[in-house]
């Protein structure tokens, strides 16, 4: 199975961001592809993109949003090295700023110059962030 990612560096953070639509829609098989991209469970990650530790084993999955006070939706999940786990319950306010740019990159929003608007909402907190990102040449 092949799976579009993208490394991305949100503050002091580095995370494998997802597009949800590339990921199964059944959790247990999401996680289980999540976990086998980071090379988890195993102490060193040494077959995947997660740096064996907790602080660089840092999953982001972006989707549309539906709900019309957002852009995208953003899920955090913190990836557990050394068990079969993925928590999706917290935030990396790191990777947050990493969001906005994720989704114009990705073409999920339109982008005017010189800066674009991008509305965040975090599902696991019920809230929403808005990130001003820099536009040049669309």
């Amino acid at each position: 199975m092949r799976v579009y990612c993208a490394i991305m560096r949100g503050g002091t953070s580095k995370g494998v961001f997802f597009h949800e639509k590339d990921l199964p829609a059944d959790p247990t098989l999401r996680d289980q592809v999540v976990l086998r991209i980071f090379g988890s469970p195993d102490k060193r990650q040494i077959d995947g993109l997660g740096g064996a530790d907790l602080l660089t084993s840092k999953a982001v999955i972006i989707r549309p949003s539906s709900r019309p006070d957002a852009d995208v939706d953003y899920l955090f999940g913190q990836v557990s090295v050394t068990e079969p786990e993925v928590d999706w319950s917290g935030l990396c306010g790191n990777l947050s700023a990493a969001v906005g740019p994720f989704a114009v990159d990705e073409g999920l929003i339109a982008a005017p110059e010189p800066v674009t608007s991008v509305r965040i909402y975090c599902p696991a907190f019920d809230r929403r962030i808005i990130a001003e990102v820099p536009v040049r040449d669309g």
